[in-house]
């Protein structure tokens, strides 16, 4: 830290796996400010080709990748009941080390929030996406290797998060490799004092793409429950069903925590394929402990 508003980050990993001896590092830093009317973020990382964390995750492999962003908070002193509005503006970028990019992401916002506690997102997103090999979307249709340059608008509206039951609703229009996306994703909440808490969501996605085959729906259905017993002592519970593949998965979490982030950790995960006879694809019991000692 740099006095009270900027903020410095940096990382380096390597990793060693026989067979691998290419490039097997990885590194990244972060400048961030952040005071009561501005925020900006600047970031780089890169990921070596033979970087291989078999003990980690990965989301993307061999890459550089940039960031930058400006938020402006600004509180009216009356205006249509406005609290804060939040104009910003971000890029994000992914490329190989030959100069192709993979990802583009720039993305022109504005929050709306009022003294209610309702959230208005409302936005513009320009894409890029460069594909190298033909790869399957769902089930018999293809993505053809391209470079594929769009436009999305977004609409996010959200009720006061703090009353016992809420609603929210993210809406995504624009294109997709060389097609169109409708988006739409409702989000109920509800809860019961301070020791129940649960949600049900519905992400529907609508693609026409120029392929053969590709117009079609991929939606997912997902449920969360939460109780807690104690402030230190909790079971949540998430159901998810997509319906591409029509498959479950659950995921139960029982959690009592002594002090930070240990304790106990009791979880199950199932992910079942939805055909008569056919059994889970996967489950999974975990036991996990761990105590901070006071040295």
């Amino acid at each position: 830290g740099i006095g009270d508003h900027v903020l410095l980050k940096a990382w380096l990993a390597r990793t060693d796996t026989p067979g691998l001896d290419g490039k097997d590092n990885a590194l990244g830093f972060e400048a961030g400010y952040s005071s009561e009317e501005w925020s900006a973020s600047l970031s780089y990382a890169e990921v070596g080709e033979d970087f291989n964390p078999e003990v980690g995750f990965l989301s993307r492999s061999e890459y550089r990748s940039g960031y930058v962003a400006l938020l402006r908070r600004i509180r009216p002193k009356d205006l249509w009941g406005l609290l804060e509005v939040r104009p910003h503006a971000s890029y994000r970028g992914y490329w190989k080390f030959d100069g192709f990019q993979e990802s583009g992401f720039l993305h022109i916002d504005n929050h709306w929030e009022y003294e209610s506690g309702t959230e208005l997102h409302t936005g513009v997103i320009l894409t890029r996406e460069g594909v190298t090999e033909e790869f399957e979307i769902i089930d018999g249709v293809f993505v053809p290797p391209d470079t594929y340059d769009h436009a999305e608008t977004q609409i996010n509206y959200f009720m006061d998060r703090s009353r016992p039951f809420n609603i929210g609703l993210r809406t995504v229009i624009g294109g997709r490799f060389g097609g169109d996306r409708v988006s739409i994703t409702p989000t109920i909440r509800y809860r019961v004092g301070d020791k129940f808490r649960s949600e049900l969501s519905f992400a529907y996605n609508d693609f026409d793409l120029p392929v053969p085959g590709g117009e079609f729906t991929a939606n997912l259905s997902r449920l969360r429950l939460s109780y807690s017993f104690s402030p230190k002592m909790q079971l949540q519970t998430l159901i998810q069903y997509n319906s591409t593949t029509e498959t479950w998965g659950t995921n139960i979490r029982f959690s009592w925590l002594r002090k930070a982030s240990s304790g106990l950790y009791l979880v199950y995960n199932e992910v079942d394929e939805r055909s008569v006879g056919a059994p889970p694809t996967g489950r999974q019991l975990i036991v996990k402990y761990s105590h901070i000692f006071d040295l």
